[in-house]
């Protein structure tokens, strides 16, 4: 991993260190859309059918939108943060971006973790979860972006398993969910020992970023930072995205894996011109890569959670009940949208110069209506068309699975639709797409909720 006389990473424990603080980066987000029957169970004035984790299973109620605000309050900070990130790393030293940001998150998830076994009014702890969201996702973001800066400056190696924390970190709340329902305690311990759960995980963040100073082969690559934080930071997050293509490493549903292809050989034939690329010209090129990302990614967060956590079972009530929106909603995306991101580092079709990829991604628009029509008790408007659970199923494999490669297979092929010297630009419009389409997703959530 080292060249030359650099140190080398004594029993990997720089490599441990950045898989645990990229495992941290995701695991507020998906600890809380995971948690969205806790939430609906204590925002509801009697809930006396509660089963673990405060909710009945059977008929989820969202009288708050729980699920669209979460998801709204989730992504505008990340799109905010995209816009703000040059302001904040010019003003704020990086330990205090990173170790500030770990400590806010970890002390709003504590008090997550406390307001379990205390009794309010649902609209107070609806007002108090939102906050907790919106500061919890915007610290996050910071965090993010500045640990994509130092990881970086180090091997590849270490991008590689930067990327897989993250992308281990909805996996890791969903089994977190299954483990604290089928522990047999009442829901409020059960609830409690999930919220401890990234609690611990964030702390364990906190000391391997404070045990990277101590350790030589960190120091040593750490400390080859250039001048400019802005443009290092876009030269790592396209770094990454090459490491993660190629290793089909994953990111989270949230932070999807950037993986842009650097490759030069399919690079327009243009003469190279001097001086800063224009954005303008850069967004003319990939202008089309750039809007399919952003519907993916609207289809994608505009019914996931918001309505596919109110599909029950269709069966009686029991374990299968119990468990099949943790398992059929959360961790079946989690693993089927990693299966898909990892396609790519074995074929990249449709290519840059197909207009398939247009057409693939509008038909993602039918998993809306599939999704809304599937079984879901609280509804006024539309039927139930599809009751049985293996529509679900099947329905959420093939959404998972389609978003996880489409994600992956855009951000691969904006690079190749522009110069060499534009292609750091490219990548971070490309960020800043994926974060409007978050943004958008979530916001149209709110109009798909309302025609159930």
């Amino acid at each position: 991993m080292a060249r030359g006389d650099s140190p080398q990473d004594s029993y990997h424990l720089v490599g441990i260190s950045f898989f645990i603080l990229g495992l941290g980066t995701l695991l507020p987000w998906n600890f809380f859309i995971t948690a969205i029957p806790y939430f609906q169970g204590r925002l509801v004035e009697a809930n006396s059918t509660a089963g673990p984790l405060g909710t009945n299973h059977t008929e989820p109620v969202d009288t708050f939108s729980f699920n669209n605000w979460m998801t709204l309050l989730s992504q505008l900070p990340l799109l905010l943060f995209t816009l703000l990130n040059s302001f904040l790393y010019q003003c704020i030293p990086e330990t205090v971006r990173i170790l500030g940001s770990l400590l806010v998150i970890l002390l709003l998830f504590a008090l997550t973790a406390v307001l379990v076994k205390v009794d309010m009014n649902p609209g107070t702890f609806f007002s108090i979860t939102m906050a907790s969201i919106w500061f919890i996702n915007s610290f996050g973001a910071i965090l993010q972006g500045s640990l994509f800066g130092q990881v970086g400056t180090m091997p590849r190696t270490y991008s590689t398993l930067f990327l897989s924390g993250q992308g281990l970190a909805g996996i890791f709340a969903a089994l977190a969910m299954l483990l604290s329902m089928a522990s047999g305690v009442d829901a409020q311990t059960s609830a409690l020992g999930y919220f401890i759960t990234p609690c611990v995980g964030i702390l364990m963040s906190i000391v391997c970023y404070l045990s990277l100073s101590h350790l030589e082969f960190a120091r040593y690559h750490l400390a080859k930072k250039p001048s400019q934080p802005q443009a290092h930071e876009l030269e790592t997050k396209v770094e990454l995205l090459q490491s993660d293509e190629r290793n089909g490493i994953p990111n989270s549903p949230q932070e999807p894996a950037l993986t842009l292809d650097l490759t030069p050989e399919k690079a327009p034939e243009e003469p190279q011109k001097p001086g800063k690329p224009s954005v303008f010209t850069v967004f003319q090129k990939i202008w089309l890569t750039a809007l399919c990302l952003v519907l993916v990614f609207t289809v994608t967060l505009s019914v996931f959670p918001a309505i596919t956590a109110m599909v029950t079972s269709s069966t009686s009530p029991g374990k299968w009940s119990q468990f099949f929106n943790p398992i059929c909603c959360f961790l079946l995306f989690n693993i089927m949208d990693w299966v898909g991101r990892s396609l790519t580092s074995y074929f990249l079709w449709p290519d840059e110069d197909s207009r398939l990829l247009p057409l693939l991604v509008g038909l993602r628009f039918l998993f809306v209506p599939l999704f809304m029509l599937c079984h879901v008790p609280e509804r006024s408007r539309l039927p139930i068309l599809f009751p049985q659970d293996a529509y679900f199923i099947t329905f959420m494999l093939l959404f998972a699975i389609s978003n996880g490669y489409l994600v992956s297979l855009t951000m691969c092929l904006a690079p190749r639709q522009v110069l060499p010297q534009e292609r750091e630009v490219a990548g971070a419009l490309m960020t800043f797409f994926l974060a409007l389409g978050l943004s958008c997703g979530a916001s149209l959530s709110f109009l798909f909720k309302a025609l159930l």
